[in-house]
């Protein structure tokens, strides 16, 4: 039996790089990662490439079940050179976890986005908002809600593909929506975010949406989208100790050289979203507190109360940030803290 592999890649186009996908036919596939032949590409039709020597590499590195086509695989991969280095655009290579101590719990906000109107789904073309936002946070109903079959044909998609997705809800912002990818280990979680997000265009094609990304798509008194990380090591989840928190999160925002290392991945247009308003922190400022929203780090209640044993969560990654490089800071900044 023959079988579709559909290799996915990341592009070289910035500030935010795409995603490429192409379809391999292999004769008797297992469906195991180490049965995913190396394939290549034209690098300068991605601009990842010279015309005169564009040949690039794709090498898997995470395999699941297409949920939409027959005999079909989703295949991520990392791009690298022809000589097998890992190639600059590659976010991936940069994660220093290859014991896969960090666990990485990403929550990937998206607007529905009607690609005739140029505005969200919910919202018209011209004249006029929808009521101000607060009703839609996990709403229920047709005044309130849009899109809800395409969240959930997304949620059995990514099910059926054997994603670890903890869940869905409805936004703060009509037409806006959110899913959550656990995983592990840093690479997996950045893999199954970026499959995750391909299952979604792919519905978005179906249904003639595009699935938006965008940090801030709508001005005004509107939330932004992101893409919070909640993240643990094996100290965070087994430490217990207040002082271990506070040092780690006080790491983060140590200097304005840490800061922007952060906000440099974190996502383009980031600024428009990280305002100080709308549950976010100013770009330009630092903070962390308990069950604090408004702060670039939140320590969650859960953690306090099982005696600081459990997981932080960094607020500020937009929705258009790459999960890889987003992990690769978080990792380094965590690793920089000497504990005694």
């Amino acid at each position: 039996m023959k079988s579709k592999l559909e290799y996915i890649w990341l592009d070289g186009y910035q500030p935010t790089q795409k995603m490429r996908s192409k379809t391999k036919v292999v004769a008797g596939f297992s469906g195991n990662l180490e049965d995913c032949p190396m394939w290549s590409f034209d690098g300068s039709s991605t601009e990842q490439a010279e015309g005169g020597s564009s040949d690039l590499l794709l090498k898997p590195v995470f395999v699941c079940k297409d949920p939409d086509r027959r005999n079909g695989y989703l295949v991520m991969t990392e791009v690298l050179n022809a000589d097998g280095t890992p190639h600059e655009t590659n976010g991936r290579a940069t994660i220093d976890d290859d014991d896969d101590d960090f666990w990485f719990g990403f929550e990937q906000e998206y607007v529905l986005w009607n690609i005739n109107t140029h505005t969200p789904m919910g919202f018209p073309a011209a004249g006029y908002y929808p009521a101000p936002q607060g009703p839609y946070y996990c709403s229920v109903g047709a005044e309130y809600i849009v899109g809800r079959e395409i969240a959930e044909k997304h949620l059995d998609f990514c099910l059926d593909a054997g994603l670890d997705i903890e869940g869905i809800n409805a936004e703060v912002m009509k037409g806006q929506w959110e899913y959550q990818i656990f995983a592990k280990g840093a690479k997996n979680a950045g893999d199954q975010i970026w499959v995750a997000r391909y299952i979604c265009e792919r519905i978005g094609e179906e249904f003639g949406v595009r699935i938006n990304l965008d940090p801030k798509p709508v001005k005004g008194d509107w939330n932004g989208s992101g893409m919070h990380a909640n993240f643990s090591n094996t100290t965070l989840r087994t430490c217990g100790s207040e002082e271990v928190y506070h040092r780690i999160c006080s790491a983060f925002g140590e200097n304005s050289a840490v800061i922007d290392r952060h906000i440099e991945v974190y996502g383009a247009n980031n600024e428009e979203r990280l305002t100080g308003a709308h549950e976010t922190q100013a770009i330009d400022k630092f903070s962390y507190g308990v069950s604090d929203r408004g702060a670039s780090i939140r320590i969650p209640i859960a953690t306090v109360e099982n005696g600081y044993k459990g997981w932080l969560e960094d607020r500020r990654p937009a929705s258009n940030a790459d999960p890889y490089k987003v992990a690769a800071a978080i990792i380094k900044t965590v690793k920089s803290v000497q504990l005694d």
